[in-house]
């Protein structure tokens, strides 16, 4: 008879893996360091972009009198801004979604680049036209590409790594002025050509957010699944419409707070110019954590519990904010600050769950749409506070948030998915 040997117990571990794990286990062991380091660069590379994109309405001043335009001209370099920063969006996330493109982002941010250094030295209105053109043509790449890349690195949280790279942006857009204000205003236009610094930075950082994309997305796409769900086509069609109409809510409501708070505050209550800004940058405060905790939320508890509380949610603070003195105006702003801000990952991600394998044209979609109403809100309110007033817009905006009734219509994914 053969000698009997002897059973060895088995190994249960090795450097801290189970000796049963699966290629997909052992592939994503060490994914919560790089997943944040990527998730980290994104956002971070989300406010140099944010913040180059705001320095051009910041100088609208110093180019309306360096250039002695009148304020058609000036809504003019908006519309080009916008068209190309909102229209191309979806084209490019549509495109990218069919042909993966892993260096297109770092090719987008030098349209941005050319943009400033031509910003910075331009000679004649239509310099000023093409140059803004330039930079909404990086803004339009950047914005579809870089969401997908926070999906591909979240590791299945996607509420979280959406409002992570959400508030990147948001501090961006924060900054953006403050530093004209500080840079562009005393030292005039040519200083504009300091920030391309900025732009380079984001050019090699998002060169190797691509090399990351190209070596792991396959990976990523097989060990992070997307959600399936068994809703009709007319069903996922009236949902997007419903998401589409939660966005106008928000951003038009936002608008008339990025464009006329402080307007409103000088009007209503005779603060001074600083005083104003020290509340605007209160509520923009507000507006960057409100982005950061919705995301993470809407992971736990489910996505339209979300939307229900940040757009129809706020609606009480908005009624009560023309009704109340400077203090409760002040800490009402705040409050709808944080609540509104978290309404926008838990949609997008929402959006990109109901059409699964087109996250950059749903990126592209919303983010051009929300940019597109934050600028028609600003020029139409605008027109309405020429002609009835500053405290007028606020009366009219407290009710925009009841279009949130709208969620009613938006089906539960949880309860269809697979």
């Amino acid at each position: 008879m053969r000698p009997c040997r002897m059973a060895h117990p088995p190994r249960r571990r090795r450097r801290g893996m189970h000796v049963n794990a699966t290629p997909a286990a052992v592939r994503n062991a060490g994914v919560s360091t790089t997943v944040l380091s990527v998730l980290g660069t994104v956002s971070f590379c989300h406010f140099l972009n944010d913040l180059i994109q705001s320095l051009l309405p910041a100088i609208y001043p110093l180019l309306k009198q360096s250039y002695a335009l009148d304020f058609g001209q000036i809504g003019l370099l908006t519309l080009t801004y916008q068209i190309t920063a909102s229209l191309l969006q979806p084209l490019v996330g549509y495109y990218t979604d069919r042909r993966p493109t892993p260096y297109s982002l770092p090719i987008g941010m030098s349209f941005t680049l050319a943009g400033l250094l031509l910003l910075s030295w331009a000679s004649n209105f239509t310099l000023l036209l093409f140059a803004a053109a330039l930079v909404g043509t990086g803004s339009s790449v950047f914005h579809p590409e870089s969401s997908r890349i926070a999906r591909l690195a979240s590791g299945g949280r996607h509420g979280f790594a959406q409002s992570f790279f959400q508030v990147g942006g948001n501090l961006g857009s924060a900054a953006g002025p403050l530093l004209a204000a500080f840079i562009v205003m005393p030292y005039g236009q040519h200083s504009i050509a300091w920030f391309s610094f900025a732009a380079l930075t984001a050019i090699i950082l998002l060169t190797r957010i691509g090399g990351w994309y190209r070596r792991h997305a396959k990976a990523r796409a097989h060990a992070v699944a997307e959600p399936a769900h068994e809703l009709a086509p007319r069903t996922v069609t009236l949902a997007i419409a419903v998401l589409l109409a939660l966005i106008f809510s928000k951003y038009f409501y936002l608008a008339s707070l990025y464009s006329y708070y402080t307007f409103y505050l000088i009007e209503r209550f005779h603060v001074s110019v600083q005083s104003s800004q020290l509340h605007l940058f209160l509520f923009l405060g507000a507006v960057a954590l409100g982005t950061l905790v919705g995301g993470p939320v809407g992971d736990r508890v489910g996505r339209k519990y979300v939307i229900w509380v940040s757009i129809l949610g706020v609606l009480p603070f908005t009624l009560m904010l023309p009704h109340a003195n400077l203090f409760w105006t002040s800490t009402l702003t705040v409050v709808i600050g944080l609540i509104l801000s978290s309404a926008f990952s838990a949609i997008l991600v929402y959006a990109q769950e109901l059409l699964p394998g087109k996250v950059g044209m749903i990126a592209g979609l919303f983010f051009g749409f929300a940019f597109g109403m934050g600028g028609l809100g600003a020029a139409l309110l605008g027109e309405l506070a020429d002609h009835r007033g500053i405290e007028y817009v606020y009366q009219l905006c407290a009710w925009l948030p009841a279009i949130g009734l709208l969620t009613v219509f938006l089906p539960n994914l949880h309860r269809t998915a697979r």
